[in-house]
């Protein structure tokens, strides 16, 4: 079964105008033009476009998307950690409502409201089991213990310049910067600078191993789309990759 541009836009809540576009760059061509001018998608089509979508909402361009989109040949496989993702995200949301609902109805009784309670689901703690698994008990705990000595503020502001850091990669990927430039290099000094300044990680342990910890990481980026969405996909990750690389081999 073949769709019209129409039927597109209304089943996937953009528009025409947009799906041309889409067509215009070569991100999604239509699945052939009939004699009246209108485009039509197959099921190929419509799945293309459900990765796109997907993709959009991890904040990727429409230039990285399509790199992305051109690196994976197996659709059901790309799929597949698409749904993972979802799923962790959903439980993450779902722990969320739990939490602020609890909070509303403890108000309107007038109950003490408990804080442990108040914020499951905005822990960072999520990620012990996984920290732990990598790294070690030790690292989680050191980590832990110096993320809840953090006033507000100083997480705030750690929170910001991850953020920046992160932005400037993706930037630096737009602006199609090589590895071994001078701006990527920066980028890397300032990424490992990072990594080194927070504790419980090998990176900040003076016997620690370094060079292994990063370049761990930097393969992590690229192979784990949750942490290849903080540099804008697949291309913005490689890129953080090789850099990281060279850096260390210098």
């Amino acid at each position: 079964m073949d769709w019209s541009i129409q039927e597109t836009a209304r089943m996937t809540g953009t528009t025409s105008r947009t799906l041309r576009h889409y067509d215009a760059i070569g991100l999604l061509p239509p699945t052939y033009i009939a004699d009246n001018g209108y485009r039509y998608y197959d099921e190929s089509g419509l799945v293309r476009l459900q990765r796109i979508l997907l993709l959009k909402e991890l904040g990727m361009s429409l230039a990285r998307i399509a790199e992305v989109l051109e690196s994976t040949e197996d659709p059901i496989a790309a799929l597949s950690d698409h749904v993972h993702s979802l799923g962790r995200e959903r439980a993450r949301i779902d722990r969320q409502i739990v939490s602020v609902t609890a909070t509303i109805a403890r108000l309107e009784a007038g109950e003490p409201l408990m804080a442990e309670e108040m914020f499951d689901g905005f822990d960072h703690r999520v990620h012990k089991e996984e920290v732990t698994r990598r790294w070690g008990r030790e690292a989680y705990e050191t980590s832990a213990g110096w993320w809840e000595s953090l006033s507000p503020d100083d997480r705030q502001s750690w929170k910001a310049d991850v953020e920046r850091l992160s932005q400037d990669w993706m930037k630096a990927a737009e602006a199609g910067a090589g590895p071994e430039s001078d701006r990527c290099q920066d980028l890397a000094r300032r990424h490992v600078q990072w990594l080194s300044a927070t504790p419980g990680t090998p990176a900040h342990d003076p016997g620690g191993d370094l060079d292994g910890y990063v370049r761990g990481l930097a393969d992590m980026y690229v192979s784990d789309p949750r942490f290849g969405a903080n540099y804008g996909g697949v291309a913005g990750a490689e890129l953080v990759r090789d850099s990281l690389n060279l850096y260390l081999d210098a």
